[in-house]
This record gives C-alpha cells, structure tokens and sequence, in this order.
C-alpha cells in the first residue's frame, strides 16, 4: 500500500483563543449534564450544574469533574470531602437552571432526600455517583476533581440531558435555548 497525500485542507477561520469563543468551540462538543450535590461541615446542602463530568478509571472506580473556582457551591462540597453527581435526563432543564444559577436558594422548595453518605440526593434523574474527593488539581479557573467512587444508583431509564451548541438536545430548531442567566457559573 502506498501512502496518498492528503487533499488540501478546507478553508478555515483560526481566532485567539478568548473565553466566548472557548466556549462558543467547546459548545460543539455535545455532553451529559449532571448536577454535583454535598454538604458543607455546617449541614447546609450546596450544588452546581456540571457538564465537565467523565469516568477516569474502572480499578479503581474513580471519576472526575471540573468545578469554577468562582462558585460558591466547590468549596463547600470540597471542604466537606464528598459529593454525588446526579446525571439529568432530558425532562429536567429545570433543575438545569436551578442549579446552573448564581442566584437564590438551589434546595429551597426542591423534594431532595440524604443519601446514605450524606450527600443531596435530586428526584427523577438517570443515574446518582456517590463519591469521596479523591484528589484535586488547579488548572486555570477550574479545578479538575478526581472522585473515588462509593457507590452507583440507577434511578430511571430515561433518555440523558444533552447539552449542544448552547442548547439542549442535538435535534437542531427544535432545541430549546439555553437560559444564560440560568447557567452563568457553571461548573
């Protein structure tokens, strides 16, 4: 077999790396959307929308996540050393937003329950991650967690939350637009 060069490579647009068109890039990466829950040392739930979640490792289980060093919601759960990420199913933009949200109260008027480990525990979604901080990594803004998982929860056998393009779904038009105001401090 004899190597073919490649055709010429499409015309492309190469910008500066800013943080709108990281994220406008990243966008086109389609990716789950989980809510990560703990508590702080004083009781006081706290939680983040988080779709920078991912498994790391089968033996052990251990999988990671990247929290916004500007959320208030990380170093709490930090502190505390434990968390469960609870992945969304399609139905739940609003707890998206709940939780994608700088603003009000995350828990307050929300039907959640303790997990056995003592971490929040949301209603209806696909699948809960309990885990123990395992390690944690500064990288930018974020802080990139590696969690040692406890235990796995199948909730239901709904279809998964999908984010895409600054939507939600990867259907096109009929993607309802994401919330901004919702999802300011993501992560």
């Amino acid at each position: 077999m004899t190597a073919e060069p490649l055709s010429a490579p499409e015309a492309c647009e190469e910008t500066e790396p800013t943080p709108a068109r990281m994220r406008r890039t990243m966008g086109t990466f389609a990716s789950g959307v989980t809510v990560v829950t703990g508590t702080g040392r004083d009781g006081v739930p706290a939680g983040f929308a988080c779709q920078s979640f991912a498994s790391v490792s089968l033996e052990p289980a251990l999988v990671l996540f990247c929290a916004d060093h500007r959320g208030r919601a990380w170093p709490r759960i930090r502190e505390a050393g434990r968390f469960t990420v609870n992945i969304l199913t399609e139905e739940q933009t609003d707890l998206c937003g709940r939780f994608g949200s700088s603003k009000g109260r995350k828990f307050e008027g929300l039907d959640w329950e303790v997990s056995r480990w003592g971490t929040p525990s949301l209603p209806g979604v696909l699948t809960r991650v309990h885990a123990d901080v395992h390690d944690v990594h500064g990288a930018g803004d974020h802080d990139v967690v590696v969690g040692r998982v406890l235990a796995l929860e199948t909730v239901s056998d709904r279809q998964p939350m999908l984010f895409f393009r600054g939507g939600f779904g990867v259907t096109g038009p009929a993607a309802p637009p994401v919330p901004w105001g919702w999802g300011d401090h993501w992560g």
